[in-house]
């Protein structure tokens, strides 16, 4: 089975890239908000862990300079201006409400940013675009002397084209998380690529903002514990391991033989069964707790992941083309010994619980836990973090008319060294690698 694990490696490398000018871009028509609207934002859009901008990256081969396409940068602002009009609420800015919650407020700053750039290197000489690559940050524009976490007074969506010599070119994308989840950012990335590749206005679903759907009940209703929220004072050698051992991003490619087999291996021993993102999960969890070493072995550690709870809301369902935040965090629990000892059938069982506890009502009881006790800070005591991104349509979406890209994703996956994500290959024959 180790054959099917290769570990990915990435170059460390300098890109020079020249800021040639910042455009910003307004709907293109009128858009039902006046100077001075407000937009309500539900609980989920108001997590402290939606309150960042998601950076990602999207690589063309294409030569922009070929005779019979347009300029990039026109073509990307025409369509986001026309996309802008159902997606209006993306032209305005966050702001802290007297509660202390925020919306979205329609002032004299409005509108997405759009940043041209050029390096006068090739596309060649980035290395594997295969590999995300924490020296690609300058791709995506952030502003000087710009704040970790600020999303207030911010365009909510920041895009950089950067044209290298070689005729090819990059789209760094940051959107602002408190606006839509990483399905809703699909839905939206796909609606802007359509109508940059058509000419026309596309959008397909159409978008719905009603974030009332998830206001909270009167009087809030919490009837779970939710571990996923709680703090946690660090009792363990796990913090202590992390800043001793100093980890550095890795990234390997998993072949759907070893996931295959994995997820045999994993199966818990009843007739329900397990995914193959529990079996993962399980794999990675385990031998992360195993190579630090965590100490003593009757701690309790958490797994955390998001869940998406579309399919789960069925009274009433949520409206098609709903682009908000609709994912819930999943908690597992377990001793250090267990992990380490155990069977990986067993912590599979554990992430499959984790998952399949996120219920309607769940849900709900989220948005009530929010609207009483809202966490003000990321708890990482004890915990692990697997984000998910293997069933995102990245490469699907990303076609503006210059094909797929040869790379869509992140950048840099060490904010810290307790989030694992798992990716999607974007070579067709190997997409179920994460």
């Amino acid at each position: 089975m180790a054959s099917c694990v290769e570990e990915l490696h990435f170059s460390h490398i300098h890109i020079p890239v020249t800021i040639d000018q910042m455009i910003p871009v307004l709907p293109a028509g009128p858009i039902p908000a006046v100077h001075g609207s407000r937009l309500y934002l539900s609980n989920l859009d108001n997590m402290i862990g939606a309150r960042v901008f998601t950076p990602t990256v999207y690589f063309y081969k294409s030569n922009y300079m070929s005779s019979n396409r347009k300029p990039v940068t026109k073509t990307l602002c025409d369509a986001l201006s026309r996309v802008l009009v159902p997606y209006y609420p993306l032209s305005g800015r966050l702001r802290e409400a007297s509660n202390g919650k925020l919306e979205v407020f329609f002032g004299q700053e409005q509108g997405a940013l759009m940043v041209e750039a050029h390096s006068d290197m090739g596309l060649a000489e980035l290395g594997d675009l295969a590999v995300p690559n924490p020296t690609w940050a300058p791709l995506n524009y952030r502003f000087p002397n710009e704040e970790p976490y600020k999303v207030l007074d911010m365009p909510l969506i920041i895009a950089q084209v950067t044209l290298f010599a070689c005729g090819g070119f990059s789209l760094g994308l940051r959107l602002c998380h408190c606006i839509c989840d990483g399905i809703g950012a699909m839905q939206f990335l796909a609606a802007w690529a359509a109508t940059a590749k058509t000419g026309t206005l596309v959008t397909n679903p159409e978008p719905c903002w009603d974030r009332e759907f998830f206001r909270p009940r009167n009087p809030p209703t919490i009837k779970y514990r939710h571990p996923e929220f709680m703090r946690i004072e660090e009792g363990s050698s796990l913090t202590m391991s992390l800043w001793k051992s100093k980890p550095v991003q890795k990234c390997y490619k998993v072949s759907q033989q070893f996931q295959a087999q994995l997820k045999s291996l994993a199966q818990p021993n009843d007739m329900l069964g397990c995914s193959t993102f529990d079996a993962m999960a399980a794999h990675v969890w385990r031998s992360w707790v195993k190579a630090l070493d965590v100490k003593p072995v009757d701690y309790e550690l958490r797994l955390t992941f998001s869940v998406n709870a579309r399919p789960k809301l069925k009274n009433p369902p949520l409206k098609q083309g709903f682009y908000g935040n609709v994912v819930c965090v999943a908690c597992g629990t377990s001793p250090v010994n267990n992990l380490i000892k155990g069977s990986l059938s067993e912590t599979s069982r554990l992430v499959r619980e984790a998952r399949l506890s996120i219920s309607e009502e769940y849900v709900r009881s989220t948005v009530d836990y929010m609207e009483i006790d809202r966490p003000s800070r990321l708890e990482f005591g004890g915990k692990l973090s697997i984000t998910q991104w293997t069933r995102f349509s990245l490469y699907e979406s990303a076609d503006f008319g210059w094909g797929r890209p040869s790379y869509a994703g992140p950048i840099d996956l060490t904010p810290t060294p307790q989030v694992c994500v798992f990716l999607p290959d974007g070579n067709a024959e190997c997409s179920g690698a994460t």
